[in-house]
């Protein structure tokens, strides 16, 4: 009885399976998807990182020369 109330009677639903196909290749793209855009997060970190350390070198300022 427990079984025909939960749909089982007959075997699997083909319409089930391919939902769970098509909700796993969802999920393998969000994953693929989240460590493109982790990677690009490192490389941008990376380079806001160089820009600080070269906006922290102390360059003296030219003094215009007179005459």
């Amino acid at each position: 009885m427990a079984k025909a109330l939960l749909g089982y009677v007959g075997g699997p639903d083909p319409r089930v399976l391919s939902e769970m196909r098509r909700l796993q290749q969802r999920v393998q793209d969000l994953e693929a998807e989240v460590i493109r855009i982790r990677a690009e997060n490192d490389s941008l970190s990376a380079v806001a990182e160089h820009e600080q350390l070269l906006r922290n070198i102390d360059v003296p300022q030219a003094v215009p020369a007179y005459s």
